[in-house]
């Protein structure tokens, strides 16, 4: 099924769907989803900036490894 088709069907779901809990959990979802999207954007200066910090944190030792990252997210 190509990405329209799924659409479409994800579309005729919510027009059919009566449950107030589960829409309000769909609503809920894609507005942390529309949060972060728009979060995501930096200007060339915060990105400099953020890479200065990094840097910084790396030189002086403050770093995780991938593992330990893995691990710590998976409670996220």
């Amino acid at each position: 099924m190509d990405l329209q088709a799924r659409k479409l069907s994800v579309i005729e779901y919510l027009k059919s769907l009566q449950d107030e809990t589960i829409f309000g959990k769909i609503e809920s979802f894609l507005q942390d989803i529309s949060k972060k999207e728009n979060n995501a954007v930096f200007s060339k200066e915060q990105l400099i900036e953020r890479a200065k910090i990094s840097e910084t944190d790396y030189k002086a030792g403050r770093v995780i490894s991938q593992e330990d990252l893995e691990i710590l997210s998976e409670n996220w």
